[in-house]
């Protein structure tokens, strides 16, 4: 066994399947590699554009009987791109590597989990895919499979799941 792909997005199953993918990476003498997969945003539908200038203010009681024009809300703190979460999951997975020892190659990626992990696994020819597992309730089965389903039932190559 030369490669060991684990996913990583930091729940306690996810620890528990780089901890698991690590002791098989330093006893075998495989690469691993930990792949971080952020979902992609969606761009939010279009709101119309409201011209400041020519919009009233909408007006609200103030003292002894005057109005006094609303106060905008404060605008959103933007919101970080997927690809930095995904980054900063593997900055979390790097250091606990670091504290048992083990070398890694780090990959963040942007899409859908399942797809993104199985690619790479073709891609960079692994041998062994490493996952959490949950349990999945029945409102979980019923919408549809999820990571760990995905990539057991579709991989080129064996996978572990971890509980």
């Amino acid at each position: 066994m030369d490669r060991i792909i684990v996913g990583y997005e930091g729940s306690d199953c996810a620890e528990r399947a780089l901890e698991r993918a690590a002791e098989l990476s330093r006893s075998l003498g495989a690469t691993l590699l930990v792949v971080s997969v952020a979902r992609s945003s969606h761009p939010a539908e279009a709101a119309p554009v409201v011209d400041l200038a020519e919009a009233p203010l909408p007006a609200i009681p103030g003292p002894a009987g005057t109005v006094a024009p609303m106060p905008l809300p404060a605008p959103e703190a933007p919101r970080p791109e997927p690809i930095e979460l995904a980054q900063h999951q593997l900055e979390r997975a790097r250091m606990r590597l670091i504290r048992m020892r083990v070398e890694a190659e780090y990959v963040a990626e942007v899409g859908e989990a399942a797809e993104r992990l199985l690619a790479l696994a073709r891609e960079r020819e692994a041998d062994l895919i490493v996952v959490g597992g949950r349990e999945h309730g029945f409102l979980d089965r019923l919408l549809g499979r999820h990571v760990d389903e995905a990539v057991a039932a579709h991989a080129g190559c064996d996978v572990l799941l971890v509980h």
